[in-house]
């Protein structure tokens, strides 16, 4: 499987699990309440309500795409660890997971 962040191939995504099936389920769950959110603020804009009740909506959709985010990357760290423990001569994946959390943290 590869990874939305990166080009080549993740080897920590690519063993899917009926646990990780539950948590995917749970993400996407996640992202279509947050996509509704984005619709609702298209509407807001659209109606021209409050800056202030927009903003406040764009905050929410930012924080929970942010927790989105943090459960992706603690399910790649725990794999990343998984993998390390089963192949310890692959230390140079410690890049990949250091790109990962810089990405985040920007």
């Amino acid at each position: 499987m590869t990874c939305e962040n990166f080009e080549e191939e993740c080897m920590t995504c690519d063993t899917i699990s009926k646990e990780d099936s539950l948590e995917n389920k749970n993400l996407i769950h996640r992202l279509h309440r947050i996509e509704g959110q984005i619709r609702g603020i298209q509407k807001m804009i659209q109606e021209d309500r409050d800056c202030v009740d927009i903003i406040t909506q764009v905050s929410a959709s930012l924080s929970a795409l942010e927790n989105v985010s943090l459960i992706i990357l603690e399910k790649h760290i725990k794999g990343y660890l998984q993998n390390m423990k089963t192949n310890p001569e692959e230390e140079e994946s410690i890049d990949i997971l250091v790109e990962v959390i810089k990405r985040i943290l920007k």
